[in-house]
């Protein structure tokens, strides 16, 4: 399982998807300017970035399944 190149690549995906929800709840914490400007740029990439891990987990079972 963890032999497979795809269990790395989901795995850079869900550190991805931790840093920019990191990113984003400082930025609504902190408040101010960087939050007005930035805030909803980075829920967006957010939802992307977790779209594309869920997309990669969904391949990493259905290979597996195979």
């Amino acid at each position: 399982m963890t032999d497979s190149p795809l269990f790395y690549v989901i795995a850079l995906a869900i550190l991805a998807v931790l840093a920019i929800l990191a990113t984003g709840i400082g930025g609504f914490a902190k408040g101010g300017d960087w939050n007005r400007k930035h805030g909803n740029r980075m829920m967006r990439w957010r939802i992307i970035a977790q779209a594309v891990a869920v997309a990669l987990i969904m391949l990493f079972v259905w290979l597996g399944g195979r």
